[in-house]
């Protein structure tokens, strides 16, 4: 297993976070997407369930993240469905292009902890450290039910299938309408996280190393 940045796990100061929203000109209420912009990571889908919600959840998405070819894909059906103002793309916001803060994500975990949920409904990984480093953000994770993701996730994130658009649309809707639900996913999911510390991930490698040798 791995760990990420121990940054993700340091709670933001409220001065830092209202710096951050008025720099990146961050919504009051979003959700968020990291990852590159390819197709085995599926950010079309999340598209297409955000045009079907469009009338009953008006919350933006933030996507950080770059790509090309698949990119454009998802770029056409933004445009076609209206959906410019509600998917806001951090790479193509011209101030932040050469923002060393922002292209070296050290402004990340500032974003990450203003985030009303992740959305990461990849169809395949190798771990999916972006589910973990929300974990440790103390914010809920909507991801796919396949691949590693339920590894990466444990009990501290919603599952659904990432082709479903459907199931992705419900899932927003219930992260955004149940308070509940959102603090029960939190709580699991720090819970959860703590066990991808670097010193545990560390200690894991070594002892692979000890029964080698």
């Amino acid at each position: 297993y791995q760990s990420c940045n121990r940054a993700f796990s340091l709670a933001v100061s409220d001065e830092e976070k209202q710096r951050i929203k008025q720099q990146y000109n961050l919504p009051d209420k979003f959700f968020l997407y990291v990852g590159s912009i390819i197709e085995r990571k599926n950010l079309l889908t999340v598209c297409k369930a955000m045009a079907r919600s469009k009338n009953i959840l008006n919350i933006p998405l933030i996507v950080i993240g770059e790509g090309k070819k698949y990119k454009r894909r998802v770029k056409e059906f933004i445009s076609r469905h209206a959906l410019q103002s509600q998917i806001i793309f951090l790479s193509e916001i011209e101030s932040l292009q050469s923002l060393k803060s922002f292209q070296s994500s050290f402004d990340f975990p500032a974003i990450y902890q203003q985030a009303l949920c992740m959305i990461y409904p990849s169809v395949f990984e190798g771990f999916g450290i972006p589910v973990l480093e929300a974990l440790w953000s103390k914010i809920p994770v909507i991801t796919s039910n396949i691949s590693s993701l339920p590894e990466a996730g444990g009990d501290g994130a919603l599952y659904i299938d990432p082709l479903d658009e459907e199931q992705i649309a419900d899932a927003m809707l219930k992260i955004y309408n149940n308070t509940e639900l959102r603090e029960k996913l939190i709580d699991k999911g720090w819970q959860y996280a703590r066990n991808f510390t670097p010193e545990k991930t560390a200690a894991c490698v070594m002892d692979v190393y000890k029964s080698i040798f």
